[in-house]
């Protein structure tokens, strides 16, 4: 609270008056210090009250005071001094200047208000949130003094509404839009009825009546003819009802909508809204769990706006509007499923969902946080989404898992096949693989497999060959695939060596894959042959593999594969047994045969 002390304005009798609730006989130069209790006050916030005296401070010590909002009383009796304005707030960048209140004090003096005097001095200094008149020898307004102030630093104009223009901050209409598209659940441009009562529920804790709805919509026609579509709120109606509540002073009801979905003072999304906590133990992985999946189902629907089961590059982009950046660049459509035009599927889609869970929980956690998961399935937070698998260790002792998603780490030597291996995985064949451009490329490949009636994910992970620099995340894995081309007679010592080094003490199962097995076989240039070498080590005989085909590539190795990553000790023990082969085989097949009927079946639904 700061002025000039010639002019008495009557700062130090204002605080006194609020304190005691009693004008004071004597008044000293500068007030102690005061904090008033969250509990007394109707935001529920401590309220910290430094005086100024100018006979006792320096013009640098009270810029070092001045840290929230301030006051400047000025007498309604006498002249205003406006000096304190730009002394406050020309040595601060515009975008963390304080708020300023101008107070009319000794309002008991005069029989007239001095409203037509500031309003031009508000007009000019664009820092000055309101203006009240007082009498702190009536008590007259002490208490709503110091409302408004908290009001102003909670609820600032500031961030949201440019005066001059008479228009929402562009950053205010980026998050309302936002919301606006989180809150629109069947992506149609207008929130109906019960989208609005559910918005209103989220952010308010209560529906509005059916005729407080119409009366709302009844605003918005008078003011605009584009706000109200087929009796739903636009866009533009939604920010004009926002511009409406902060012209009217009702920034606190713009402020709860933003801080319900996430937002900060400066209109960001939180680090604590985007990253909740989520502890995770070493040897665990992450996966979604059910309502997550049903939750990237609904967001999946709402934007297939033809109802092909597939996301077009437009429909790409409508979805992640709400982002602020497009997180998923043209390597994702060679990582998951795509139809015959090269565009996400619905299983492709959810497999890059988990693909992501699984390799960095906290991009996943982010992601949903734009797309308002917390909100919209009301939950504390996105960590509602995630499931933390058990130990590893624990599952190879008890010999069953719960895990739903399993990695395969691919290794071999350069054009020994591996991209080939993992494209083939997404149903490509050899003339598809062929167009696909060299930066479009990608390192992983992500799909569904049926093992014993479950269905499974399995991620494969094409290592670079650098022989010397394999680090543990290239070795963590649940199985690994050790590739080789035989029609390249030194292509199978890269495989036999990084095993030796790597693996043979190891209990990840392995698998050696003969790639390209359209092409003539050679004789490898390694003192055992690959059957010889496999043997040996009571691996199993060499896959044959090749996606030189005109039909999709077939789908059992991998299979087998997701088979032997759940359950390694049963890949182990039998090995030589091709019964454990024929098992998963067969059951890939039935479930595969199942699972397209179900996937013809949503695909009418659709």
């Amino acid at each position: 609270v700061f002025g000039d002390i010639k002019s008495k304005v009557g700062k130090t009798s204002l605080i006194m008056s609020l304190v005691s609730e009693e004008f004071p006989d004597e008044v000293p130069l500068r007030a102690e210090e005061i904090t008033i209790p969250a509990d007394v006050t109707p935001e529920r916030v401590p309220t910290h009250i430094v005086d100024y005296s100018e006979a006792e401070q320096s013009d640098e010590q009270l810029y070092q005071e001045i840290s929230k909002v301030g006051f400047i009383p000025f007498s309604l009796s006498s002249s205003l001094i406006i000096h304190w304005i730009p002394l406050i707030n020309d040595r601060t960048d515009k975008d963390s200047r304080v708020p300023l209140i101008l107070v009319g004090n000794k309002s008991d003096l005069v029989e007239h208000s001095s409203m037509e005097t500031i309003l031009p001095i508000m007009n000019q200094y664009q820092d000055i949130e309101t203006c009240v008149e007082c009498s702190a020898k009536n008590l007259k307004n002490i208490s709503e003094l110091f409302y408004y102030a908290q009001k102003a630093v909670l609820h600032p104009t500031g961030p949201l509404y440019c005066p001059e223009e008479k228009e929402l901050k562009p950053s205010c209409i980026k998050a309302l839009t936002r919301i606006f598209k989180v809150s629109d659940l069947d992506n149609d441009g207008i929130l109906n009825d019960n989208e609005l009562n559910f918005f209103q529920r989220t952010c308010f804790n209560t529906p509005l009546a059916p005729q407080a709805l119409e009366d709302v919509k009844n605003v918005v026609r008078r003011n605009m003819n584009d706000g109200v579509k087929d009796n739903g709120l636009t866009l533009k109606g939604f920010l004009f009802l926002h511009t409406l509540f902060i012209q009217r002073g009702r920034h606190e009801t713009t402020w709860t909508v933003l801080r319900r979905f996430g937002y900060d003072d400066d209109l960001e999304l939180t680090q604590e809204y985007l990253f909740p906590l989520l502890k995770i133990p070493p040897d665990c992985t992450t996966e979604l769990n059910h309502n997550a999946y049903l939750f990237l189902q609904s967001v999946f629907d709402k934007h297939d706006k033809d109802r092909d089961c597939a996301l077009s590059p437009e429909e790409v982009k409508d979805l992640f509007k709400v982002f602020p950046y497009m997180p998923w660049g043209p390597d994702v459509n060679n990582t998951v499923c795509t139809n015959e035009q090269g565009w996400i599927t619905y299983q492709g889609y959810l497999s890059q969902w988990t693909l992501t869970t699984y390799l960095d929980v906290q991009r996943s956690l982010e992601y949903l946080g734009y797309l308002g998961y917390s909100i919209i399935y009301e939950q504390e937070s996105q960590a509602a989404a995630i499931t933390v698998t058990r130990n590893k260790r624990i599952d190879l002792q008890k010999k069953q898992t719960q895990r739903s998603v399993f990695r395969c780490n691919v290794l071999g030597a350069r054009d020994s096949g591996k991209s080939g291996f993992l494209q083939a995985f997404l149903g490509r064949n050899l003339q598809r693989q062929r167009r696909i451009r060299e930066d479009h490329k990608s390192f992983y490949a992500i799909s569904t497999t049926y093992v014993y009636g479950q269905e499974k994910y399995l991620l494969l992970h094409e290592v670079m060959p650098d022989f010397d620099f394999l680090s543990e995340a290239d070795l963590a894995c649940d199985v690994v695939c050790l590739v080789y081309d035989v029609n390249n007679p030194r292509s199978f010592e890269y495989c036999a060596k990084v095993y030796k080094q790597y693996f043979i003490d190891s209990k990840t199962p392995c698998v050696v894959i003969a790639a390209k097995s359209d092409l003539h076989e050679v004789r490898q240039h390694y003192s055992l042959s690959p059957h010889e070498f496999c043997r040996k080590h009571k691996l199993h005989p060499p896959q044959p593999f090749t996606c030189n085909s005109t039909e999709a590539p077939s789908k059992d190795l991998y299979t087998r594969l997701t088979t032997m990553a759940m359950y390694p000790h049963m890949a182990q023990a039998d090995l030589k047994n091709s019964t454990f082969w024929l098992r998963a085989s067969v059951g890939a097949t039935v479930f595969a045969v199942l699972g397209f009927a179900m996937y013809r079946a949503l695909l009418k639904q659709r």
